[in-house]
């Protein structure tokens, strides 16, 4: 049985990825602050073959530690998205670069076989060509951004007989977890149509690429099994729906209801682009089931079951880590 590492797996992804899995036969190590508590991995949390440890990656021992006879790792703890990234900018670089290219380090000496890192489309900044394609030269225009784009070399080059790492640029995930954002394109439009009948739209003309949370943990599985020769020290954008931020909501109108109305205000934000997957699917055959409507479904029902607290703060990034930082300065004291 293979013992997988996921860092950060009580966050969104990870509540999805973890559960999958177990239900495959893995043996899964989860390496988590659990600033956001653990309640994406409450429906696990008694399984045998799931353990969990709480602790900050920048934390060498516990790192080194943790992966003491695991196969393969699935790095996803990060300072997630731009807003909670700017909040503490040298807490990035700490937690996103430099953690980084220690777990890759540690990784290797405690003899991984294979290292999955979870970068971001947002590698490219702003591109006005028609499909985002990986060979293209890279513009990060953020501190989160900047730290994803300069720990991917890192990973590229890692590579050897014995140590096959990828890649991948996820576009923007979008869908139903336990452990639920709610600061996502697609989330945080159908929650304000469930919950106010209205959606603001920002701008409205920025293309925002996206993927089904399904689909990008279904990636993430896959990729443990598929052979070294196809990924090693490779890189892959992961996305599906390239639409605009209006026509997303002019989608989540559709399907929850015609009585949500739709307003547009000015924005700053010029962030756009259309990311090509084509490579992920010709070269791995890896290709999503899942669509913006689908997410937007799913939200709606979860919604309807009682699934979701539209006020738990949990579920919004930016507002959780201003918190932890006012209140309890552990962030800043590993």
């Amino acid at each position: 049985m293979k013992t997988v590492l996921i860092t950060g797996g009580a966050g969104y992804v990870g509540s999805i990825l973890v559960p999958k899995l177990l239900t495959q036969g893995y043996k899964v190590v989860v390496v988590d602050t659990l600033f956001f508590t653990d309640i994406g991995l409450q429906s696990v949390k008694s399984n045998p073959n799931l353990k969990i440890v709480q602790g900050d990656i920048r934390d060498k021992e516990l790192v080194k530690k943790s992966l003491q006879g695991v196969d393969a790792v699935i790095h996803l703890a990060s300072i997630s998205n731009d807003p909670s990234s700017d909040l503490n900018p040298q807490l990035t670089v700490e937690v996103n670069y430099e953690a980084s290219l220690n777990l890759i380090n540690a990784s290797k000496a405690a003899g991984v076989k294979r290292f999955i890192n979870a970068s971001t489309s947002s590698v490219y900044g702003i591109k006005d060509i028609p499909n985002v394609t990986e060979d293209l030269p890279l513009d990060p225009l953020t501190v989160y951004s900047k730290t994803k784009a300069d720990t991917e070399p890192f990973v590229t080059k890692s590579n050897d007989g014995n140590f096959t790492a990828v890649n991948i640029r996820p576009a923007t995930v979008m869908g139903y977890s336990p452990k639920m954002r709610l600061d996502l394109t697609v989330n945080i439009l159908t929650m304000h149509a469930l919950t106010k009948g209205k959606i603001t739209v920002f701008g409205g003309g920025q293309k925002r690429p996206n993927i089904h949370i399904e689909d990008i943990t279904d990636y993430y599985c896959k990729l443990l099994e598929i052979p070294s020769e196809k990924i090693a020290g490779k890189t892959f954008n992961a996305g599906y729906e390239n639409f605009t931020v209006s026509q997303i909501a002019e989608m989540v109108k559709e399907i929850i209801g015609s009585h949500v109305t739709i307003e547009t205000t000015p924005s700053n934000d010029n962030r756009s682009y259309h990311i090509s997957s084509a490579k992920i699917e010709k070269e791995l055959g890896l290709k999503p089931n899942h669509t913006i409507k689908d997410a937007v479904l799913d939200i709606k029902k979860a919604s309807e079951k009682g699934l979701l607290d539209w006020s738990n703060p949990n579920f919004y990034n930016v507002k959780k880590m201003k918190t932890l930082m006012e209140d309890q300065k552990v962030l800043l004291n590993a």
